[in-house]
């Protein structure tokens, strides 16, 4: 009988046990709930609102533009030397100064072909006499036509080996073959000089050329006359240019079309050499919607957007078009008028209770992401 109280007496603490543990569970379980209602109460809008900032989307022109790099370059340059050896007399020009086409800048030695040129041209009456008198004896039939032919030949002679001392005399004069700034000379009055040796560098500075690359994508697109801006560092003006030829193709290593523009620097106020930001325009783009690149939210491969609806925050699925540094455009899923949540966007849900602060104007920018 002891035995049947024992047994009945551990069943009940055992049933006593397993209800408390239930009832400990099942309240753990309330709670839980409780605390789940609670956030799917915050994200459907209870609890307190999000200050957000917006901005009120409207049409504006967008810019299709490429921008690529390139460097300045002379019209025309050349190391300047004599052709023909011999001691410098004469140094014309001043360092770093403007020079004219055919202004002597150098002179080397010529005195022995100066006085080779005077012998010959002492022996020119003498031979044009000979042609006279050989022609009048002829017409009296007292020499041969051979005997006038010669003393012709005599003369055609002279006055060849004249034109010859010549050319060798203006060999020894240095030109300058086109306008342009002489640089530093090289070389001082009574030194020697042979074709090898450079005496200075001339350099026209107008026009200026703009060389670049392209990648063959745009290739098409860069033709002979197409405008376009560039920049250079040290300097807030744009400059303009227009490109006047390019490679006959694609260059096979590089993947990409070289070209060259031309810069009028009237003013000469660039310099060869220097690195260049070139803006190439293709196509400007009208009542385009743009909107902060910032404001848009990848999820799952899809684009999404959060707009402001009577106080609270309505997702939009769109499709992005042109980028630039800051702005994105839009091309579907937005509308002008539409007021877009450019601010707390990874705090954002759909239904989510909001209070706009304060609407921004949209700072565009002209820099495209092409390159």
């Amino acid at each position: 009988m002891n035995k049947i109280k024992k047994r009945i007496i551990i069943i009940s603490v055992c049933l006593i046990a397993c209800w408390g543990i239930y009832k400990l569970f099942l309240g753990s379980s309330d709670g839980k709930n409780d605390k789940s209602g609670s956030f799917a109460s915050r994200t459907s809008g209870g609890g307190k609102p999000l200050n957000i900032n917006g901005l009120i989307i409207k049409e504006q022109s967008l810019s299709d533009d490429i921008y690529i790099n390139g460097r300045l370059i002379p019209d025309e340059e050349v190391d300047l030397s004599f052709e023909t050896s011999g001691k410098i007399v004469k140094i014309h020009f001043m360092e770093g100064s403007s020079v004219t086409k055919g202004q002597l800048l150098a002179k080397v030695n010529d005195d022995p072909l100066q006085a080779q040129l005077k012998k010959l041209e002492a022996q020119v009456q003498l031979a044009e006499d000979r042609v006279s008198r050989q022609s009048a004896l002829l017409e009296k039939d007292a020499v041969s036509k051979e005997a006038l032919e010669q003393v012709k030949t005599e003369l055609a002679t002279l006055n060849a080996d004249i034109e010859l001392v010549k050319a060798n005399i203006r060999q020894t004069e240095l030109r300058a073959p086109f306008d342009g700034i002489i640089g530093l000379r090289q070389v001082s009055e009574g030194s020697y000089a042979s074709p090898t040796t450079i005496i200075a560098k001339l350099t026209k500075l107008s026009p200026l050329k703009i060389e670049f690359s392209v990648n063959e994508r745009y290739a098409s697109d860069i033709n002979k006359g197409v405008r376009l801006n560039f920049t250079v560092d040290g300097s807030n003006e744009t400059y303009n240019a227009s490109v006047y030829a390019t490679e006959a193709q694609v260059d096979a290593e590089t993947f990409s079309l070289k070209a060259r523009a031309l810069y009028p620097n009237l003013r000469h106020e660039l310099s060869p050499g220097r690195f260049v930001r070139i803006q190439l325009k293709q196509k400007e783009i009208h009542n385009a919607i743009v909107i902060p690149t910032e404001s848009i939210v990848p999820e799952m491969g899809v684009d999404k957007v959060f707009l402001y609806k009577s106080g609270k925050s309505q997702p939009v699925e769109v499709q992005k078009g042109l980028r630039t540094d800051a702005n994105v455009q839009i091309l579907n899923g937005l509308n002008t008028g539409d007021t877009l949540i450019i601010s707390g966007t990874l705090q954002l849900r759909t239904g989510l209770s909001v209070v706009l602060d304060n609407i921004d104007s949209l700072k565009t920018d002209s820099k495209l992401g092409k390159l």
